[in-house]
């Protein structure tokens, strides 16, 4: 603005008339010291400026600050009162106290002495729950023990089974298609024989066949000494009317289980605790008794091999 002042004299000094060479460098001379002096207060009006926008940020700055810590006053206030109504809650309650009579204070320390026998029996009593507890624990540890032991030597007498099946059904490969079956049922091999494998009609004396196919069984029976033997004889329920050798079905059925039984002792490898021979008459059929070929299927010998359970009956009997 000074600037434009300065020159715009100038140049109505030299519209108006001639001016001398000195008046004009005095002119000039003070537009130099007039604009050093303009451009000198501009940088300050700067500095000021940048100073004020400096100040105003440190201004706000404080402001927030200065909220803050307003609200935390506040908050602190409201704690002060709630404490304080606390205080004064807390001595209200210790001049009561105070003001008890000692009869009342002597009931307040019998009862404190009940609640603490109480205390010291129900503690008494966690204690033997918690020893009993202990005891159970150990207990149970020992039965899931004992259990994977069971579980373990069933799966292994299982496995022997029905190794036992195979190598029996392999050793009587010969005979299938002529009234043999094998099969594993209940922890149990069951080999089945009809008797037209092995006897002739109201006869308890084996056959050529039939006698192969039970010496090829005793050489497997005789490779698995700790297996149980069950020879049982079957017959329909047609009544017998055969010679005077033999009475009845029951009777019949037990010589046919019994000649089974001798057979098998020939071989002397086969530990003879292990068989057993039984009758079982008509009383055990497989399928029904109505045509010819239901009565020949159930007229048969079955031979049930168990695996030995002293082992487990020794595990369950273990405390």
């Amino acid at each position: 603005m000074l600037k434009k002042i300065i020159i715009l004299s100038v140049i109505i000094a030299l519209s108006s008339s001639c001016v001398s060479s000195k008046i004009y460098k005095e002119l000039d001379g003070k537009y130099t010291t007039l604009k050093n002096e303009y451009d000198n207060l501009s940088s300050e009006n700067d500095l000021i400026i940048n100073e004020k926008n400096l100040l105003q940020n440190k201004l706000d700055q404080i402001q927030i600050l200065y909220d803050a810590l307003l609200v935390n006053q506040n908050s602190l206030e409201q704690d002060y009162v709630a404490l304080q109504k606390k205080y004064d809650n807390l001595d209200n309650s210790y001049l009561a106290l105070e003001q008890n009579s000692s009869k009342e204070i002597a009931n307040n320390i019998q009862k404190n002495r009940e609640l603490l026998a109480q205390l010291e029996a129900k503690e008494l009593a966690l204690t033997a729950e918690n020893n009993r507890l202990l005891k159970l624990e150990s207990d149970m540890q020992k039965r899931s023990k004992r259990i994977t032991e069971l579980e373990t030597l069933i799966s292994s007498k299982d496995q022997a089974m029905r190794n036992l099946k195979n190598a029996i059904s392999n050793a009587l490969t010969a005979f299938e298609g002529k009234g043999l079956t094998v099969e594993q049922r209940d922890g149990k091999v069951y080999v089945s024989m009809e008797n037209k494998l092995l006897f002739e009609s109201g006869s308890w004396a084996v056959g050529s066949d039939g006698r192969k196919a039970i010496e090829q069984l005793g050489l497997v029976l005789a490779n698995n000494p700790e297996i149980a033997v069950l020879i049982e004889g079957h017959t329909d329920n047609d009544p017998f009317s055969g010679n005077g050798h033999i009475a009845n079905n029951w009777d019949l059925s037990t010589k046919r289980a019994t000649a089974i039984v001798k057979i098998l002792s020939e071989n002397q490898n086969i530990k003879l605790e292990n068989l057993t021979a039984a009758g079982r008459s008509e009383y055990a059929p497989i399928t029904l008794n109505n045509s010819s070929d239901g009565k020949a299927k159930n007229r048969r010998i079955e031979v049930v091999l168990t695996p030995k359970l002293d082992e487990i009956s020794k595990l369950l009997k273990t405390n």
